[in-house]
């Protein structure tokens, strides 16, 4: 049984919609404070976009886009559990 805590919930929903809107560049792992997973989609994103001609950003969105249908689908208990707990980096 986790502590669950009011910026877990708030997190939850920003992270979902950062994911949405800006998730190709890792903003929902940097608001779930995951600044290495956060950093390697930005890099994928940024330099593999630029080499690809955009290939790459949009693998990134669409691994965001799958992430964000998670963070969602979880109840809040399951998310506190899962991202700050058990601290899962990926999917």
């Amino acid at each position: 049984m986790t502590h669950l805590k009011s910026s877990h919930a708030t997190k939850q929903i920003l992270a979902s919609y950062a994911a949405i809107i800006f998730g190709g560049f890792g903003l929902h792992k940097f608001i779930l404070g995951y600044k290495s997973e956060g950093c390697i989609m930005l890099i994928i994103a940024v330099v593999g976009g630029a080499l690809t001609y955009g290939f790459a950003l949009i693998i990134m969105q669409i691994i965001a886009l799958i992430e964000a249908m998670i963070y969602l689908n979880k109840s809040s208990e399951d998310f506190s559990n899962t991202y700050f707990v058990k601290k899962q980096g990926w999917f």
